[in-house]
C-alpha cells in the first residue's frame, strides 16, 4: 500500500461525521429551565448570598447582582448576534474556533469541558452530603455520602440517554418549585412593605451601599451565580427555529436570573434589617449552616413546614444543576467527536437522538474526578464543592472573554453585521466587564473556594494548563490528519 493511499484512508478515517442531535426538540421555555436548572437558583441564594451579605458589600449585595447581570447582558448582545451565523452544540468552543482560530477553539474546548465536569463534580459532593443528612434524619441509615453520589450518576446517565424532551420535563418540575418558593417570598416581603427597617431600597440599591465593604466579593459571588447561562447556545441544534429561540431564551435567562437573584437577595436583607443583615449571616456562616441566614425568614413567613421542605428542595436543586450540566458536556463531547478533535465514537446516537456514549464518558468523568475525594476522606462540601465550584467560575470568566473577543473578530473579518452596537460596542464593554471579573474572582479567589493559599494556586494553574493540553491535541491531530507535503 502506497503512501498516498494510507493518507487517503487516514484521512476519510479522521474527517468530522455528520451526525445530527434532534431537532426541533425544545422551545424557548424547555432552554429556559435548562438554563435556570444550571443556575441551581435555591442552591445559589443558600451558598452565595449570605457570604456575599457577610463577607463582601453587605446589605449592597443585590447592587453586585445587577452589576453582574449587566456585564453578562452586555456580552449576549455579542454572543447572540454571532449565534445567528454559527449554531452547533459545541457553542464557545465553536465560536471562539471561527473568530480566532480552530487552535484557540480547541483549547477553550478543553476548558470548557473541564468547567463543565469540575462544576457538576462539585455539585455532586454538596448533593451527597445533603441527600445523605436528609436520610439519616428520617430513616436509620446512615450512609457515606459518596454512596448517594454514586447512585445519582447512574440516574443521571440514564435520563440523559432518555432524551432532552424527557430532562427538559424532569428539570421543569424541580426548577419551578424551588424557583416559586424563593419568587414568592420575595414578592410578598416585597408587597407587604419589607422588614423591620422597611425596604430599604437605598440600603441595597445606592452607589454607596453598593461599594461598602468589599464589594469585589460581592462581585465575584454573583458573577459566579451567573454560571450557566450559556446553555442556550448549547442547545440550538435541538432547539425549534434556533435563529429565533437562542436569542429569546438568552435575552430572557440573563433578565430572569438576574432579576430573581436580586429580588431575593433584597429582600432577604430586608427581612433582617439592611443594619443587622450583615451580623446574621456572620452568625450563619459561623455556625457552619449558612442556608440558615435564608432558610429563617422564609420560614419565619410561611411556617415551619418550609424548615422540612427546603432542604429537600435544596437536593432537589442540586440534583437540577447536576443533570443540567451532564447534558452540556456530553454535547461538547459529542461535538468534539464529530469535529475530529476527539473519537468519533463519543458522537454516536441512540435511536432517542441523544449521544449516549459521550454521555457514558461524562460519567465516567465525573466519577473519576469524585471518587479520588472520597478515598482520600476529604471533606464533600469544604473541599469539593468549594475548591471544584470556584474553579469551574474562573475557567468559565476565561471562556466569556475569549468568545467576546472572537466576536470583535469574526464581524470585523466577516462583515456579515452592519449593527455597531451588537458587533462592536456592546461586546467590547462587555470584555472589558468580564476582564475586571476575572481580575476580582484572581484577587479573592482563596476566599472563593474556602481554602489556603497554596491550593488556589494549583486550581488557578490547571485552567492554563488544561488550555495548553486541547492546543497541544489540536496540534497533533492536525499533523495527523493533513497529507505530508512534497
Amino acid at each position: 500500500m502506497d503512501s498516498q493511499t494510507v493518507s487517503a484512508q487516514r484521512t476519510v478515517r479522521d474527517a468530522p461525521t455528520t451526525a445530527t442531535l434532534k431537532p426541533n426538540a425544545l422551545g424557548v421555555l424547555g432552554i429556559l429551565f435548562f438554563v435556570l436548572s444550571g443556575q441551581a437558583p435555591l442552591t445559589g441564594i443558600a451558598g452565595a448570598a449570605p457570604l456575599s451579605v457577610a463577607l463582601g458589600n453587605g446589605a449592597g449585595t443585590p447592587a453586585a447582582y445587577v452589576l453582574a447581570g449587566a456585564v453578562i447582558l452586555l456580552f449576549s448582545v455579542g454572543f447572540v448576534a454571532m449565534g445567528r451565523h454559527v449554531v452547533d452544540a459545541g457553542a464557545f468552543y465553536t465560536y471562539i474556533g471561527t473568530g480566532l482560530g480552530r487552535t484557540a477553539g480547541a483549547g477553550s474546548a478543553s476548558v470548557a469541558l473541564f468547567a463543565y465536569c469540575v462544576i457538576q463534580a462539585s455539585m455532586y459532593g454538596l448533593y451527597g452530603s445533603i441527600v445523605g443528612a436528609l436520610v439519616a434524619d428520617h430513616t436509620a441509615l446512615d450512609l457515606p455520602w459518596w454512596v448517594y453520589a454514586l447512585v445519582t450518576m447512574a440516574v443521571v446517565q440514564a435520563l440523559g440517554a432518555a432524551g432532552i424532551e424527557m430532562g427538559a420535563r424532569v428539570l421543569a418540575v424541580f426548577v419551578l418549585a424551588e424557583f416559586s418558593i424563593l419568587l414568592v417570598f420575595g414578592l410578598v416581603t416585597l408587597v407587604t412593605g419589607g422588614g423591620p427597617e422597611g425596604l430599604g431600597v437605598a440600603d441595597s440599591f445606592s452607589p454607596s451601599a453598593a461599594l461598602q465593604g468589599a464589594p469585589g466579593v460581592a462581585v465575584m459571588f454573583a458573577v459566579a451565580s451567573m454560571f450557566g447561562f450559556e446553555a442556550t447556545a448549547i442547545y440550538g441544534e435541538e432547539a425549534r427555529e434556533p435563529k429565533k429561540t437562542v436569542p429569546r431564551a438568552t435575552y430572557l435567562s440573563v433578565v430572569v436570573v438576574t432579576g430573581f437573584f436580586a429580588l431575593t437577595s433584597w429582600m432577604l436583607i430586608s427581612s433582617y434589617g439592611a443594619s443587622k443583615a450583615p451580623e446574621a449571616a456572620g452568625r450563619a456562616l459561623a455556625a457552619g449552616d449558612s442556608s440558615g441566614f435564608v432558610f429563617a425568614p422564609i420560614a419565619d413567613l410561611f411556617g415551619g413546614w418550609v424548615g422540612d421542605v427546603l432542604p429537600v428542595l435544596l437536593a432537589t436543586s442540586l440534583f437540577a444543576g447536576i443533570l443540567t450540566f451532564h447534558n452540556s458536556a456530553n454535547r461538547y463531547l459529542f461535538s468534539l467527536g464529530r469535529d475530529g478533535q476527539l473519537p468519533a465514537g463519543l458522537c454516536r446516537l441512540n435511536r432517542r437522538h441523544a449521544p449516549w456514549l459521550a454521555g457514558c464518558a461524562q460519567t465516567v468523568i465525573a466519577a473519576a474526578l469524585v471518587v479520588p475525594f472520597a478515598l482520600a476522606g476529604k471533606d464533600p462540601v469544604v473541599h469539593l464543592f468549594s475548591w471544584f465550584s470556584g474553579l469551574a467560575v474562573l475557567a468559565m470568566m476565561l471562556l466569556y472573554l475569549l468568545t467576546s473577543v472572537s466576536v470583535i473578530v469574526f464581524f470585523r473579518r466577516r462583515r456579515v453585521d452592519d449593527r455597531v452596537w451588537n458587533t462592536l460596542v456592546a461586546p467590547v464593554l462587555g470584555a472589558l466587564g468580564l476582564v475586571g471579573a476575572i481580575w476580582l474572582v484572581l484577587a479573592n479567589f482563596t476566599t472563593l473556594i474556602g481554602g489556603e493559599a497554596s491550593t488556589a494556586l494549583w486550581l488557578v494553574l490547571s485552567v492554563p494548563v488544561v488550555m495548553a493540553l486541547g492546543v497541544a491535541n489540536e496540534r497533533v491531530r492536525r499533523r495527523r490528519t493533513e497529507p505530508p507535503t512534497d
